[in-house]
């Protein structure tokens, strides 16, 4: 297997479509919207977006709830908004990568309607049911009682999401219900998702972000049922779309690369280092946490991995809260030269390259709960409705931050000190050095438990480049191995940083909440 040459310059920003930009007055962002960012988007110094779900569906998990994989959902556009969006996008250099439900469909989808009507139909198998009313579910999470037909139907997430059947690995004798994964209905179901992947593809489309990505196979316990079907659905791509991306949602990077992955993302679930940094009481970034365990299991993938595929650490998502969470726009440069710099492919959640805050009080919309405060409209500009769009602000899909100083991009763009100004350095920077990109070496030179700074060094052949931060309150000393250190000098850096040589070694001292990037070139 080979992985996608453009991954080697990859950097990618995610963009929760109806909150992006409304360009036809109904409150809801749009593929016009974003087609009309696109300069804005390449500004960044990014080269590839992925888009949260914007196909069919009733919303009643924004999206990921599907009722037609064929169809852009009316409120977005349309399917050729959809295929000038990936031609507009690919001569700006930019790539497009879909959000790709392959586990589940919603309950209004026509193939679950159809199954529904009881055994028979067409799709009757295309979901995984008991046989009859009040079986035994195996300790699955089932729902019963909305449908016509007798028996209980698994959900994947949601009551409103029920689970595709790709059968079970190690189907239990004693539940008939359960098929395997060779079942012709199983195969089927196998066959029509990758029948999705190629329309989108041969549309436009240079790849899938999969949503809950181990979740397809049940009654899988040593995973070979979801690696068989990962890699089937890799060997067809790289036969047919080799320069086409599969990103899981899976949270444990070596296991999704087996699978057949290129990317897997450290986030907020599966290992816990990740939520060490930022989204725990007492975060490293805070200024009182610890970094150890996120260094070493990130370590540990990038071992494990070698160059088979890459690590993604994103500043937030969709599912999480943002990265500025009571964090100053100071604090969060200290945090984007830790994450933009780490080798893997970054992921910039739309709106923190300017710090945009997490909302409080917005409740559920379309299934979001606690997550709409980091779902809020994207803002372009000062003013009542910050160049989101044209509508009443009070029909916008969430209402924006009513905070007086929240930043926008209008007023950032003229502040050459602003967070916007220094996350186009970064990723320009990252992008501009070999050692920096995805292909670099990483080594932790200085990261101790409960302690500042945290010092990691980047390598490809004899270029070098050392990266610091101390999130902390306090002055942080270090002193580390670190040949020619005399050789090093600053090309990013905040005040108060010094790195002095000594035979063989380093002697670091940094100021509260300072960063700092040297290069031996």
């Amino acid at each position: 297997m080979r992985n996608p040459a453009w991954l080697n310059d990859a950097v990618f920003y995610e963009i929760y479509p109806q909150s992006f930009r409304d360009t036809n007055g109904d409150g809801i962002g749009d593929l016009p919207g974003i087609i009309e960012k696109l300069d804005y988007i390449r500004s960044l110094n990014v080269n590839a977006i992925w888009l949260n779900p914007c196909f069919v569906s009733p919303f009643q998990d924004a999206g990921y709830d599907v009722a037609d994989f064929y169809r852009i959902a009316p409120r977005y556009g349309t399917n050729d908004d959809m295929k000038r969006l990936c031609e507009a996008a690919h001569a700006k250099g930019i790539r497009v990568v879909l959000d790709l439900v392959a586990g589940h469909t919603s309950v209004e989808h026509p193939w679950f309607v159809d199954s529904a009507k009881g055994p028979g139909t067409e799709h009757s198998e295309w979901f995984v049911w008991t046989d009859g009313w009040g079986q035994n579910t195996g300790n699955y999470r089932f729902i019963s009682g909305i449908a016509p037909r007798d028996g209980y139907f698994m959900i994947n997430f949601f009551a409103c999401q029920p689970a595709l059947n790709y059968g079970f690995q190690e189907p239990d004798p004693k539940l008939p219900w359960q098929l395997p994964t060779r079942h012709p209905a199983a195969l089927r179901v196998r066959e029509e998702m990758k029948n999705v992947m190629k329309f989108w593809l041969d549309l436009g489309c240079d790849g899938f972000r999969v949503d809950m990505a181990p979740s397809l196979v049940k009654g899988d316990p040593k995973r070979e049922g979801i690696n068989e079907l990962w890699h089937y659905y890799r060997g067809w791509l790289d036969e047919n779309y080799p320069e086409a991306v599969l990103i899981s949602e899976w949270s444990n990077p070596p296991q999704a690369i087996d699978a057949g992955f290129h990317i897997d993302f450290m986030i907020h679930f599966g290992q816990e280092g990740y939520t060490d940094l930022f989204r725990r009481e007492n975060s490293f970034f805070d200024g009182d946490g610890d970094a150890s365990r996120f260094m070493r299991e990130l370590t540990g993938n990038l071992d494990y991995i070698g160059k088979r595929g890459f690590v993604a650490v994103p500043t937030g998502n969709h599912d999480m809260d943002r990265i500025r969470c009571n964090r100053s726009l100071e604090e969060q440069k200290v945090a984007y030269a830790f994450l933009l710099l780490l080798p893997g492919v970054p992921f910039l959640y739309y709106g923190d390259e300017i710090g945009m805050a997490n909302v409080a009080g917005l409740g559920n919309v379309e299934g979001s709960y606690c997550r709409s405060r980091a779902r809020t409209p994207m803002q372009w500009a000062p003013g009542e409705k910050a160049g989101f769009s044209t509508a009443d602000p009070a029909k916008f899909y969430l209402s924006l931050d009513p905070a007086a100083d929240r930043p926008d991009v209008e007023s950032q763009e003229s502040d050459p000190d602003s967070l916007l100004h220094f996350t186009r350095k970064l990723i320009a920077l990252r992008r501009s050095v070999p050692e920096l990109g995805p292909q670099g070496e990483f080594r932790v030179l200085f990261c101790e438990k409960n302690s500042c700074p945290v010092v990691y060094e980047r390598r490809f052949g004899d270029r070098r480049a050392v990266v610091a931060v101390n999130p902390s309150k306090r002055v942080a000393r270090a002193d580390f191995a670190l040949p020619g250190a005399d050789t090093f000098k600053a090309v990013l850096a905040s005040a108060g940083v010094t790195l002095a040589a000594q035979p063989g070694a380093a002697v670091l001292e940094m100021a509260p909440g300072s960063y700092a990037v040297w290069s031996n070139r």
